[in-house]
């Protein structure tokens, strides 16, 4: 009898917390949002700020781990957290809690960005040796292109300049044949955007390349062979679209390129916002899983440029979402006790980061978090409550059939 009153008190309590769950306004989710992704960014930002990163920051690793002659990790963690905070941070200042974490962040990164290229400072990064700094520079370029005028303008002509230097010195290095040219397309299409001299030969290379290797139905290969993993979303269709945005401004490539090339985005996108379970899984396949919620970076992009399939609400993206971070970022292990992120999936797993995973690498996830750019009056946030489209289907109501697109 004592055992089924329990179990009774557990189920209605239980029910209750999924009642409250399913009932969470759209304001609601924003503030869980912003505060999390400010939990997130923050140790990255201000020990940055501090000239602290290279000192405080951790840089675990699987095992196997790459043994690197210079360190990557420090530049890994700024580029990838300046990506997917920018759109965040180009939003006006307002009085709201919220935006106060906004001003603190954006004012620290400010600092903390001319630190980073200062060779005089104990923050300087490296960018000029190994193939890694590649990758972070072009997620830095990608920040910046992002909240150019909150992040890139109000930096000081000699920062700037440091940036410029950086970014023209990875030309020393050759991309791999992959998802990389894009890459060295995105360093030197920022430097295109500033009116910086830039090498069009690896826009162009990128551009012919990667449009190559289009497999349909908004997948592209990841080089010349298929992969199944999450790459499409990490890189290849925010990246290809986001140079062609700045090539087409400059009447550089054709705007049907551009089109065509976000069509393809917003079909893997509808992909994506079916791979969320009802509870708020997806599944754990392919490498660098360890980025979490950044698999997501494409749904989040379209959401957040406003260019979601017609049957695809924006709050359905908000609740996906949101129960995709809970069930991650609540993982007991995901943070450390300082609160910088530990290698995993849903908790602290270090045995699935692959050897050029280290801490730096796991910022990639605030890459699920840009539908912040969108000011709390839109109908992402406030919106009701919405169920995805698994939800709908796992409990017998109707849904949009999915078939392939050409």
């Amino acid at each position: 009898m004592k055992k089924t009153v329990i179990s009774l008190l557990f189920l209605l309590i239980n029910s209750s917390f999924l009642f409250a769950q399913n009932n969470e306004t759209g304001e609601q989710h924003r503030a869980y949002w912003s505060k999390l992704l400010y939990k997130i960014s923050y140790p990255v930002v201000h020990n940055l700020a501090q000239e602290t990163l290279v000192k405080n920051m951790p840089t675990e690793t699987g095992p196997n781990a790459y043994k690197r002659e210079f360190p990557v990790s420090h530049l890994e963690a700024v580029g990838r957290t300046v990506a997917g905070i920018a759109p965040w941070l180009a939003l006006e200042d307002d009085d709201t809690e919220e935006g106060k974490l906004r001003k603190t962040l954006r004012e620290e990164l400010l600092k903390g960005l001319k630190n980073m290229v200062n060779p005089q400072s104990a923050d300087y990064l490296n960018f000029r040796k190994d193939m890694q700094p590649l990758v972070d520079a072009a997620f830095l370029a990608q920040g910046f292109l992002r909240a150019k005028t909150k992040l890139w303008d109000p930096l000081d002509d000699v920062t700037k300049k440091r940036f410029v230097e950086e970014f023209k010195s990875l030309r020393n290095r050759k991309a791999y044949y992959s998802n990389w040219l894009l890459f060295s397309a995105m360093t030197e299409v920022f430097l295109l955007k500033i009116g910086e001299d830039y090498d069009p030969a690896r826009i162009d290379y990128a551009l012919k390349k990667i449009p190559e290797w289009y497999f349909g139905d908004g997948i592209y290969g990841d080089g010349p062979s298929f992969a199944m993993d999450y790459y499409n979303s990490f890189v290849i269709h925010p990246m290809l679209v986001e140079v062609l945005q700045v090539m087409v401004e400059n009447q550089l490539a054709k705007k049907e390129e551009y089109d065509l090339a976000m069509k393809r985005m917003i079909r893997y996108a509808e992909h994506q916002e079916r791979f969320i379970s009802p509870e708020g899984t997806y599944p754990p396949i392919g490498r660098s899983i360890a980025y979490r919620v950044g698999a997501f970076h494409v749904l989040a992009l379209v959401a957040l440029n406003n260019n979601l399939s017609s049957y695809i609400q924006p709050a359905q993206v908000r609740c996906a979402l949101t129960k995709v971070m809970q069930n991650q970022f609540e993982a007991e292990g995901t943070f450390d006790a300082k609160g910088w992120l530990q290698l995993g999936f849903a908790g602290h797993q270090t045995d699935i980061a692959e050897p050029y995973i280290s801490t730096g690498s796991l910022y990639l996830c605030t890459f699920g978090f840009l539908p912040l750019g969108l000011p709390a009056t839109h109908p992402f946030w406030t919106s009701p409550a919405a169920e995805w489209t698994s939800k709908k289907a796992w409990s017998g109501k109707p849904f949009k059939k999915d078939g392939h697109v050409d």
